[in-house]
């Protein structure tokens, strides 16, 4: 069998059966073998009575979710090609054979464009204005320029795609995310990808509203774009952090003046503050990237490799070690300066130049000695 075609289903009672229609209409006039399922998630309406009448293969999915209703539907697939679209007739069925055509060109993945900047086409009342103006390419640029992807619409609930290549994902999100990690996945493993125009047309469900809410699910994409990207979620606003306690210590160390401003110890804590967040937040993003390596949510990544060549656990720890003896040495200073005082009230402008940089490296070479244990073991792959 050469294509499947999997429709997720949740009350689509007034429109599944004119897609089941277009579907066969489509598949038959190409004479594609193939076979269409309808993945089916808990309707009450009677939409598996009418997908059964119309001759099509239906599967009972109890885990809720989008995501749970594709993989299942995909799952019990026995194509070679899978072809995804949604069932309230705001795509058109009868586009099956342009993603056919592409997918025997050897793509693995053939996504469906409905804006403009691809080619596509949205027909009055289709898309509300928020996720056509905004939305929509907004994520589209994100995911371009965050993971490389050549898409112009990566919301876009149409695609084709190889059953082998969707295996090879491993895909995680049972929700509505589900369509959106398999754009990432694809781009970051650096998969075939094609996108084709179609025709996006108003929703022919009239008595209940879509199941897309705007901001509740428009969050979820941003949540799953940042777990996908530790650069940006924590690696790049770790560096800022840490470039910012820099210049805090080398304005506030010397004491500087500038406008009739004086930076001095109260700025070093400040600055510190900034160091160990932004430490922290590095220490995050090598972490959560070599956990999602090690898991298969991520590609091996040559910088990474690189870095792990260059710092290793041995070599992380000694360093550790001298930065932590740097950072005592500089709180046992400030203690003999007490010392010498007979252990009464110090000058805190200068002894907090001891106590304040000796504090914040101690911690940092802690910080640095369980967070290099922690990577090892995630490091660790399970068999």
């Amino acid at each position: 069998m050469e294509v499947s075609v999997v429709i997720p289903c949740l009350n689509e009672a007034e429109t599944l059966a004119t897609c089941i229609d277009k579907a066969f209409r489509a598949l038959n006039e190409h004479q594609i073998d193939s076979e269409i399922i309808v993945a089916d998630n808990g309707s009450t309406d009677g939409s598996c009575e009418i997908a059964k009448g119309l001759g099509v293969r239906v599967l009972h999915v109890k885990e809720r979710g989008y995501g749970n209703a594709l993989m299942e539907g995909i799952a019990a697939a026995r194509g070679e090609f899978i072809i995804m679209g949604d069932a309230d007739d705001s795509y058109d069925f009868l586009e099956i054979p342009k993603f056919v055509g592409t997918l025997r060109e050897g793509f693995d993945i053939v996504q469906g464009c409905r804006l403009p900047s691809g080619g596509g086409t949205i027909m009055p009342g289709a898309m509300p204005l928020l996720h056509r103006v905004w939305g929509n390419p907004m994520f589209s640029f994100l995911a371009r320029r965050w993971f490389k992807s050549p898409l112009h619409d990566v919301y876009c609930g149409m695609r084709g795609f190889r059953k082998d290549f969707y295996n090879r994902l491993d895909q995680r999100c049972t929700g509505m995310e589900f369509a959106t990690e398999m754009i990432i996945k694809a781009s970051l493993h650096g998969e075939q990808i094609a996108e084709i125009p179609i025709t996006l047309h108003p929703d022919g469900r009239k008595s209940r509203a879509p199941h897309l809410r705007t901001f509740r699910d428009g969050w979820r994409t941003i949540r799953l774009f940042l777990i996908y990207s530790p650069r940006w979620l924590f690696l790049l606003p770790g560096l800022l952090l840490i470039f910012v306690g820099m210049l805090g210590y080398g304005i506030a160390l010397p004491g500087m003046t500038f406008g009739g401003v004086t930076f001095d110890a109260h700025t070093l804590l400040f600055a510190s503050l900034a160091l160990l967040c932004g430490y922290q937040s590095v220490v995050f993003a090598i972490s959560i990237k070599t956990f999602a390596i090690s898991e298969g949510l991520l590609p091996e990544d040559p910088r990474m490799n690189r870095f792990f060549e260059l710092v290793y656990l041995e070599r992380a720890l000694i360093i550790s070690l001298i930065v932590l003896l740097i950072g005592v040495g500089l709180l046992a200073a400030a203690i003999l300066k007490w010392q010498a005082t007979g252990f009464e009230r110090l000058d805190y402008v200068h002894t907090m130049r001891l106590v304040i940089p000796g504090a914040t490296l101690a911690a940092l070479a802690i910080q640095t000695i369980f967070s290099s244990f922690f990577v090892s073991i995630l490091g660790m792959r399970r068999r």
